[in-house]
């Protein structure tokens, strides 16, 4: 009886320190979002640095294989991020408020650990330092549009600019906290998508527009095909902070969180399609094969138009950086707290961002190959979490009939997935390769 008990207070124990971390970790600290709120977190972290590379993906692909792949896309990863969202609650009574607790329900413990976290990291810290890449060129598009004849400055300085910026933002404790920042990524990814198509359209086809490959070579043609499977895949990128975006709504048996989430996401694809299909479409039509891997860049007048849409992107990955950053710094505290044992503290929160946001400021003035990085990062780690994992934790949970409509649908959204992950990385990292080639470091 003495030992029952002694087990029962220890779990209770167990469970306060839980729901005590929980309070203090950025994902669950706050549970009051509306499905508004839904909304403008999934399209700020689904609109962001890949609908610029769209076009050029096109361009690496022609127009039937680009049309389809990019259709294809919006339609198989709007039905996987239904079945995140349905299966947020999968366990009456629980929420898996995070990619890797459904993962470890799904595949146990430890398997569904390594399953999910390494692949989820990649793609949030691979954004990070892509967006300062971003941030960074698009300043240095500004500075360039505005002042034509004035000193160059370095690329480097451009993104140490854009990185201050974040050792800031990034202290701000929990998901819900970034809402206004989040609102506003989100009406600019609208301004800067939508100055993207129409000043293309503006613009008008080019005389010299080509729509053949750009390359001669049959292994160039191959690679570049890979390239732009890889830069799609990234612009659908939204899946990885879907579960700790719902965690933030809050849910009762009466009034699940799906409900309000699922809306949230349904506006959040019609705005996705609305920036992504115009952008990718237009771009393409008018520069054919010789568009920038950042339509932006190919874009050199009206001026005011084009610095209006740098200002925009820049404010957009600042927000897009935050949304990706937090299911990031939710698991560095609490690998500190649990596994590392220091108390939940404000000084221990301060140096761990900090360091992070150091981190992926540093690898992005390093490495910015913004196409290459697409490529790489779109195959290697999006599409997996995007494409086809949550179909494989649905069959596992779910157990569909052989050959019903429901294991013929999460098949073939499995076999697209680990089509886009093994080949593109390969383009990626072959474009990778070639802009190291004639790359000075810290330039």
């Amino acid at each position: 009886m003495e030992v029952e008990t002694a087990k029962q207070q220890q779990d209770a124990s167990s469970a306060a320190k839980a729901e005590a971390l929980n309070d203090w970790l950025p994902i669950t600290k706050s549970r009051h979002a509306k499905w508004w709120y839904s909304a403008f977190h999934n399209v700020t972290a689904m609109v962001g640095a890949g609908i610029l590379g769209l076009p050029y993906a096109m361009s690496q692909l022609g127009w039937g294989p680009g049309v389809t792949i990019m259709v294809l896309s919006w339609i198989i990863t709007l039905y996987t991020l239904w079945q995140m969202v349905e299966m947020h609650e999968v366990v009456p009574g629980k929420r898996c408020d995070r990619y890797h607790e459904l993962g470890q329900h799904a595949f146990g413990e430890r398997c569904g650990l390594w399953v999910v976290v390494p692949l989820q990291l990649s793609c949030e810290v691979g954004l990070g330092i892509i967006y300062m890449v971003t941030g960074g060129n698009s300043l240095k598009k500004i500075y360039d549009t505005v002042y034509p004849d004035g000193k160059d400055i370095r690329r480097t300085y451009f993104i140490m600019m854009f990185g201050a910026v974040h050792f800031f933002l990034s202290h701000l404790p929990s998901f819900n906290s970034i809402t206004a920042v989040s609102f506003l990524a989100a009406l600019m990814s609208l301004g800067y998508s939508t100055i993207a198509w129409g000043a293309s359209l503006h613009k008008g086809v080019q005389p010299t527009v080509s729509y053949t490959p750009s390359h001669t070579s049959t292994t160039d043609i191959v690679f570049d095909f890979f390239g732009g499977l890889g830069d799609i895949a990234f612009a659908f990128a939204g899946h990885n902070v879907v579960l700790e975006i719902q965690a933030t709504i809050p849910s009762t048996p009466d009034k699940p969180s799906k409900k309000p989430m699922w809306k949230g996401v349904v506006v959040a694809y019609i705005i996705v399609a609305l920036c992504y299909f115009p952008v990718a479409f237009c771009g393409y039509l008018v520069f054919g094969n010789q568009v920038e891997d950042n339509i932006l860049l190919s874009l050199e007048k009206p001026k005011s138009l084009i610095v209006a849409a740098n200002a925009f992107v820049v404010v957009h990955v600042i927000g897009s950086y935050q949304v990706f950053s937090m299911p990031v710094f939710d698991m560095i505290e609490s690998f500190l707290v649990k596994q590392m044992k220091f108390k939940p503290s404000a000084m221990l929160r301060f140096a761990s961002r900090n360091v992070y946001v150091a981190f992926t400021m540093f690898v992005g003035i390093t490495f910015p190959f913004f196409g290459g990085l697409l490529g790489f990062f779109g195959g290697f780690c999006f599409a997996p979490t995007s494409y086809y994992i949550p179909c494989f934790i649905w069959l596992k949970l779910y157990k569909p009939k052989r050959f019903s409509l429901s294991w013929f649908t999460n098949w073939a959204c499995i076999t697209v997935g680990l089509i886009l992950t093994v080949l593109g990385p390969i383009g990626g990292m072959r474009s990778l390769i070639q802009s190291a080639q004639t790359f000075k470091f810290f330039s």
